[in-house]
This record gives structure tokens, sequence and C-alpha cells, in this order.
């Protein structure tokens, strides 16, 4: 089974800090990517609002799109990680996004990052991308 899905991590400011496509059909035309991006971006004010409603940092499916989910997950300083997949695997989400949250908590313990800005390690892209062949 093929799947699609499109990863990107925004800032509490609501600028996209890193974005991949992952899956195992990552190779998309340029037109299905933009649509990925405007459907991610799209579910950001559900988000906002379930983020104030609930402690869960999981907040599950948010948004549907023809056959594709939107899954989030909102770390405590407020960023949001967010999947859009044709998956149903909702343990592998949750364990990839814990395992990316890490990762991230990593990237912004790093004294050279500067924080909200892009993340543009080649590390950090290449473990989002293991760890989506992984849990997805």
């Amino acid at each position: 089974m093929t799947t699609t899905a499109c990863f990107i991590v925004v800032s509490k400011n609501d600028i996209p800090i890193y974005e991949a496509e992952v899956g195992s059909t990552v190779r998309q035309k340029q037109e299905q990517a933009h649509q990925h991006q405007f459907i991610l971006h799209a579910a950001l004010d559900l988000v906002q609002d379930l983020a104030w409603t609930t402690s869960a940092m999981f907040l599950r499916s948010v948004d549907r799109f023809n056959d594709l989910t939107v899954s989030v997950y909102v770390t405590a300083g407020h960023t949001r990680l967010m999947l859009l997949h044709d998956s149903r695997n909702e343990d592998g989400i949750k364990n990839f996004f814990q395992e990316v949250h890490e990762l991230y908590v990593k990237t912004l313990l790093n004294p050279l990052y500067l924080i909200g800005s892009r993340i543009t390690s080649a590390h950090f892209d290449t473990r989002v991308r293991a760890l989506a062949r992984k849990f997805l």
C-alpha cells in the first residue's frame, strides 16, 4: 500500500519552519505538493481553536479532505507538528509525533539555532524521513 504524507512544523507565530513530503509516494507533481500545503495551512484555524479546549498534546484527526486526514501534535510552546496522511495507523502516527517532538526539542537546545527560524539541518531532515518510514 502506498501512503501519502506531508509533514510540516509551524511555529507559534504561524510561520512554517520545516516542511517535508514523506511516505512511500514522495515523487509527486508540484501541484499536489502545493495542494497538500494548502490543506495543512487551512487546518491551522481548527488547530488553534482545539488547542485551547484540551490539555492533550496529540489532537488526532482535526480535518479531512477527500481521503486525506490532518493529524496534529501541539507542543507546550504552541508549536504545531502537522501531518497530512491517508493512513489509518493512529498509534504509529502518535509515536511518529512523539519522536519528532523529541528531535525538535534537541534542535531547540542547539545554541546555534535561532528559535523561530527555519530548520535547515540535514540531520533533522534525515531523521524525520527515517521516522516517517518507520512509523507511517
